[in-house]
């Protein structure tokens, strides 16, 4: 792969779509060429406008300051560590009964000392990326969530990872450098975190970056889940979104196969059959038949399988993914 390829056709007009401000190609390149395959770097001047409207460093003093949030809204790392909940939270004070505010003052220190403020799920507290990602999501047909990430100059919040999920890196404000590396383990599933594979990814980490970029205000970064990186900000605070895209996998049609395939078996009273008597089901010999007949019985099911019963099973999964319309309980 050439860096050229990272570099997108000039961005659309605003108000297009919510990918069209994202990336600087038109949608059908973007899925053909790079969605679940190749990042995609967008400068600021090939896209329809900035991030401002979305998200500030004022909204980032907002939240922290006089919302009072709590955890797990804000997680705070440092070199590479995760930090306690404590070292930033304290109680909300008399009346509140609440242990786990997220305390500005503490907060205000940590920072000074070079950690990263690592504001979560975005998409259910500031109404700018609440109508984001409900936007993309509906476009992209795949769960979106938003963080906001908030480093000191010079410092590096998370070491080398990759991510289970796809993600867009807006950056607002300040300046980040990128260092990214192809994936050890491509496209990995939810439950398939990049620490399971930690020797190989500080092994490629220590290779030469396949990409190494400095982000600057208006410009957006897509990495398809998988691909290793760090950022580091540069010369003042940086302060990017990262709109996660959870995507559903063809992984995620195999489970509703099975299940699919296990509630035919559960049908025949051949399957249902007990094993004989003083066979144990750890005894691979003397269940070699019984196994036999279970394969040739879920190869018949399986050539029965409906396109629309495993719809129909992925429907309460991409209901549950997805945030439904807002109802304000004292306007109905």
């Amino acid at each position: 792969m050439t860096q050229q390829h990272l570099v997108g056709a000039p961005g659309q007009l605003p108000g297009r779509s919510a990918l069209q401000r994202l990336v600087a190609c038109d949608p059908d390149t973007f899925a053909e060429r790079h969605w679940g395959r190749e990042p995609l770097l967008s400068r600021a001047a090939d896209l329809p406008g900035g991030f401002d409207d979305l998200f500030s460093e004022a909204a980032v003093d907002e939240l922290v300051s006089t919302r009072g949030l709590r955890t797990p809204f804000l997680r705070v790392a440092k070199e590479g560590t995760t930090l306690g909940d404590r070292a930033f939270t304290a109680p909300g004070g008399v009346g509140a009964g609440i242990a786990d505010q997220v305390s500005d003052d503490k907060l205000a220190v940590l920072f000074a000392d070079g950690a990263t403020l690592v504001l979560q799920a975005l998409h259910r507290t500031w109404p700018a990326l609440v109508d984001l990602a409900s936007e993309l999501a509906t476009e992209l047909a795949h769960p979106v969530q938003v963080n906001a990430y908030v480093t000191p100059p010079q410092n590096r919040g998370f070491d080398d990872h990759y991510d289970v999920h796809d993600v867009f890196v807006l950056q607002v404000a300040g300046e980040k450098r990128w260092r990214i590396h192809e994936p050890v383990h491509p496209s990995p599933l939810r439950d398939q975190p990049w620490t399971a594979h930690r020797e190989a990814v500080a092994a490629e980490a220590a290779r030469p970056p396949w990409l190494d970029e400095t982000l600057r205000p208006g410009d957006c970064l897509y990495l398809p889940r998988g691909y290793l990186h760090a950022a580091t900000a540069l010369g003042g605070v940086s302060t990017h979104l990262t709109v996660g895209v959870h995507t559903w996998t063809r992984q995620h049609l195999a489970e509703k196969v099975v299940a699919e395939l296990l509630a035919a078996t559960a049908e025949d009273p051949d399957v249902r059959g007990s094993l004989g008597l003083g066979v144990s089901p750890d005894d691979a010999p003397a269940t070699a038949d019984d196994l036999a007949l279970v394969v040739q019985r879920l190869t018949a099911a399986l050539g029965r399988v409906e396109p629309d019963a495993v719809a129909d099973r992925m429907a309460g999964p991409v209901r549950a993914a997805g945030r439904a319309e807002p109802v304000g309980p004292l306007a109905r």
